[in-house]
């Protein structure tokens, strides 16, 4: 079982909600980026909810093929298609009792949509080449990457299912927006796969600490805990360093931090106020920003050998220590 880790005011808040619907029967849909944690959401919804006992049951709507989701939700009785040589209940049925999870609900076809609103509005259905009216208790829980209400306005999903589904939406931040939680969780994911892959716990080296802090996880919270399952299997020494972060995602970070640099034709143009003012920063923290990402770049190019780091700012190895340690980069 996945573990939440929270520091972050923005997924308090999301948990907050967590705990005031969990104890309800209402319909909730989860939002956000993929990668973010929504089904662990969920789960946490059905753990807390009194259906705790019963079923929960996920399906990715996205994953199965558009001719076989009907069927797997709503089950499909005997030669009711090709192949269908027994009866078979669907996961709405499996779910009886409990929370059914619809993964990526904003891929469901118009016509699966107008039967998933019955079941939302009436708690019934049929199979698949059924005539008998099966009844459910079920609680469901919807997730989505898409923007439901653009999906709405370009037709694709429907504007009566949309308001069923969401009674309650509860949005989970991506993880460039809750840098509070990076740490803790990359901790979490080392300690994890280095005890499932059988090696001593490794520790992350500032340097690596500070690549982690800046980079901008598009893949969010999955994209972290992969990258801290290949440290476990590759990682040589005890320290994860900066020789054993990906190249792309060296380069991702500090392509993320030159664009807070303005540049124009690879020439540096000072700034003036308004820089300042559209980049939200203030003198000491534009200038603190460049000296990190300067010596950064020069410890990646490096190796992470501070002497030679030293030697391509111009600076003395011990005065480079000494800012090391002030911005507690130091090794």
């Amino acid at each position: 079982m996945k573990k939440i880790i929270v520091y972050s005011e923005k997924l308090k808040q999301a948990l907050k909600i967590v705990n005031k619907v969990a104890a309800t029967n209402s319909t909730v849909l989860v939002t956000g980026e993929s990668g973010t944690g929504k089904e662990l959401i969920v789960r946490e919804i059905h753990k807390r909810s009194h259906r705790s006992k019963g079923p929960f049951v996920p399906i990715n709507c996205g994953a199965i093929p558009k001719e076989l989701i009907e069927s797997e939700l709503f089950g499909h009785e005997k030669g009711a298609f090709t192949h269908a040589i027994r009866s078979r209940q669907g996961r709405f049925e499996l779910a009886n009792g409990g929370t059914i999870f619809l993964d990526e609900v904003g891929e469901l076809d118009i016509y699966l949509q107008v039967k998933l609103l019955r079941v939302l509005q009436e708690k019934e259905f049929e199979r698949v080449g059924g005539t008998k009216t099966i009844k459910v208790d079920v609680r469901i829980v919807a997730a989505t990457n898409k923007d439901l209400e653009e999906e709405v306005k370009k037709g694709n999903f429907r504007e009566d299912l949309y308001y069923r589904l969401n009674v309650v939406n509860i949005y989970i931040p991506p993880l460039r927006e809750r840098k509070e939680d990076i740490l803790p969780l990359a901790d979490y994911f080392l300690k994890k796969y280095c005890k499932l892959n059988n090696r001593e716990e490794l520790t992350l080296s500032n340097e690596v600490k500070e690549i982690l802090l800046n980079y901008n996880w598009p893949g969010n919270v999955r994209e972290l805990e992969n990258l801290m399952e290949r440290f476990s299997i590759l990682c040589e020494n005890n320290k994860v360093t900066v020789e054993d972060v990906p190249l792309k995602l060296l380069e991702n970070t500090q392509n993320t931090q030159e664009s807070k640099a303005l540049t124009c034709d690879n020439e540096f143009i000072f700034p003036t106020l308004s820089t300042l003012n559209k980049l939200n920063l203030t003198l000491k923290e534009f200038l603190e920003e460049i000296e990190n990402r300067l010596i950064l770049e020069a410890l990646k190019k490096s190796g992470g050998v501070k002497n030679e780091a030293a030697k391509l700012l111009g600076l003395k190895r011990t005065t480079l220590i000494e800012k090391l340690k002030k911005k507690k980069l130091l090794v």
